[in-house]
């Protein structure tokens, strides 16, 4: 625990950063905050993350009922098909190139694909959505001193775009039976009442968003470390199973967020014996809470047949990533397409050009050789 200059505070141990999470005196409300921050999308409906109790709980339910346990629990395992499909397409692409962007040629078009699926946007529309999610993570990481403005300014056009038509495809799922997220909440009926379009939109961008910029991290990392620890590589070439473990240690090891840059306590409250003013913004060092020495034993090793891995790389208590299963089994499909198709994959530049963003980790391009080279 560590007070900033600017009356922020930094909590790094893992054991303070679960008792942070699961603080019923926490909020995730960007108003909470004694100097509130501009919220994420001007004239935006925010998505539940956003939210505290019971507001959060309620669209959460809502939302959960069509995508996983109890209500649907075959969601993920119902996408298999699809999801395979689309990486060995992917992978088809990569046969015989010799010079490979994990970026740019699988990681960041994986994921919006399947999500588009998942909400039932149309096939003619996906393009679109690749180039506003394209154009929305280009200003995620925007820098005035580097940047021309034209690269901020197409982020908020394209923010602007995607919940446009996100808005249009709602209003036309009204009434009409659908096997996509979109159409089974524009007409739910359910225990907590429906959900206006404002808050399907909302979630929506929320899966879109969050859901691309973790699986895009998530797979490009779990490569470039398959690649600096070439041993593993061959196991799970020949072990196939090891996917599931590995997924989970890289959750813990290399995880795709960082940070979680923002909670504000409702009242005074006591991390650590430090005692928090009400209104304070608290930073949780999530990565570093997941090599906590006192937590995980060899804790910057990375090991794929580790024990007791709870890690906190989707988080936890009432903001656990509600979409961590999907990116999980995303994940674990990729990587095991990707070390068995590959021919003898190596990295071209170590280590590779990263994102600029503290909370957001993972490369901005790995570039990687295959074949004789």
């Amino acid at each position: 625990m560590a007070r900033q200059e600017d009356g922020s505070y930094v909590v790094s141990t893992y054991r303070e950063i679960t008792d942070v999470l699961n603080d019923p005196h926490l909020s995730s409300d960007l108003r909470s905050l004694s100097r509130p921050m501009p919220p994420p999308e001007e004239g935006a409906t925010s998505s539940f993350i956003h939210m505290d109790s019971p507001g959060h709980d309620r669209l959460r339910r809502m939302a959960m009922r069509h995508f996983g346990p109890p209500h649907t629990p075959g969601l993920v395992t119902g996408l298999e098909g699809f999801l395979t499909a689309t990486v060995r397409s992917l992978v088809d692409d990569l046969a015989g190139k010799e010079q490979i962007d994990v970026v740019d040629d699988f990681a960041f078009p994986f994921p919006v694909t399947v999500i588009c699926h998942l909400l039932g946007v149309p096939r003619e529309d996906e393009p679109r959505f690749h180039l506003w999610v394209n154009d929305i993570m280009k200003s995620v990481d925007y820098d005035p001193e580097t940047d021309p403005k034209e690269r901020l300014d197409k982020g908020v056009q394209a923010r602007k775009d995607l919940r446009r038509r996100l808005g249009e495809l709602v209003e036309q799922r009204h009434g009409r039976e659908g096997d996509g997220l979109l159409a089974r909440l524009a007409n739910d009926d359910g225990p907590d009442g429906r959900m206006t379009d404002a808050d399907i939109v909302a979630t929506a961008r929320l899966l879109l968003i969050a859901g691309h910029e973790t699986v895009v991290n998530l797979i490009t990392n779990g490569m470039l470390t398959l690649l600096r620890h070439p041993h593993i590589l061959r196991r799970l070439r020949h072990e196939p199973g090891l996917v599931v473990p590995l997924v989970e240690e890289l959750l813990r090891y290399e995880p795709p967020v960082h940070i979680i840059p923002w909670r504000a306590a409702y009242s005074d409250i006591t991390v650590a014996d430090t005692v928090i003013p009400q209104g304070s913004q608290i930073m949780l060092m999530l990565a570093s809470g997941s090599r906590d020495p006192q937590r995980f034993h060899d804790p910057d090793r990375f090991d794929p047949d580790r024990r007791d891995n709870q890690h906190l790389g989707f988080g936890s208590g009432i903001h656990l990533c509600f979409g961590g299963p999907l990116a999980r089994r995303e994940t674990q499909i990729a990587l095991t397409e990707l070390v068995r198709r590959l021919d003898r994959p190596r990295l071209a530049a170590d280590p590779p050009p990263y994102r600029r963003s503290p909370v957001l980790r993972g490369p901005i391009h790995l570039d990687i050789g295959q074949g004789g080279g």
